[in-house]
């Protein structure tokens, strides 16, 4: 079994676990329509800013939730928010857990996307307890509804396959762009780095800024 079948079966799985139609949804009709769904990455900074920050990360990795949480903060309000930096976030799908909270981060539009996305890695441990698909679906639920988003929200994103199919084409273009193979992966304008901490990262984008 290929990745992409494992993540479109895993995906299934959750529209099942959660109630919804999602095998309706994700029958070779709509695999079809899927590949030309408009998936974009997720970006935070301004358009036009010197430095291109890339981070490539997984929603069940844990030393993702350890970058969000030591160096996430320190980046956003000394190079993002100044106008220094433009951050793109890649979502990576080495689980079917990370793209079912994929799922619902991007439920919540651009506007709440990066605010889930930080319940997503600070509540890590435990929406994803002991592994069992049952309780994750439903921990990702409440997840959701936290931010704002009502059961019908949910459901009508559990339930859009084309958008998982698309999703799962995007993860499969870009992570050849730089042959990922690891998260999180940080790419500062054009080139490809491993984790690291703020430091390091801060003294490669001030290197980048006076080129």
């Amino acid at each position: 079994m290929n990745r992409r079948t494992f993540l479109t079966l895993g995906a299934t799985t959750l529209g099942l676990l959660v109630g919804s139609n999602f095998s309706t949804a994700l029958s070779p009709v709509g695999m079809a329509s899927a590949e030309t769904a408009d998936i974009q990455d997720m970006v935070l900074g301004d358009a036009d800013a010197p430095v291109t920050v890339i981070e490539y990360a997984s929603f069940t990795c844990p030393h993702c939730a350890t970058f969000h949480d030591n160096v996430m903060p320190k980046l956003k309000s000394e190079y993002i928010d100044t106008g220094k930096v433009k951050f793109v976030y890649r979502e990576v799908y080495f689980d079917r857990p990370g793209l079912w909270a994929a799922m619902v981060a991007r439920c919540g539009g651009d506007v709440r996307y990066f605010g889930i996305s930080d319940m997503l890695f600070d509540k890590q441990r435990e929406w994803i307890g002991d592994g069992e698909p049952g309780g994750i679906a439903q921990n990702l639920r409440k997840i959701g509804k936290s931010a704002g988003l009502t059961d019908a929200d949910l459901d009508a994103c559990f339930a859009d396959g084309d958008k998982a199919q698309a999703m799962i084409s995007h993860y499969e273009d870009v992570m050849k762009e730089y042959d990922i193979t690891g998260t999180p992966s940080i790419v500062v304008n054009g080139t490809l780095h491993g984790n690291m901490s703020y430091e390091d990262l801060s003294e490669i984008i001030d290197a980048a800024l006076t080129n």
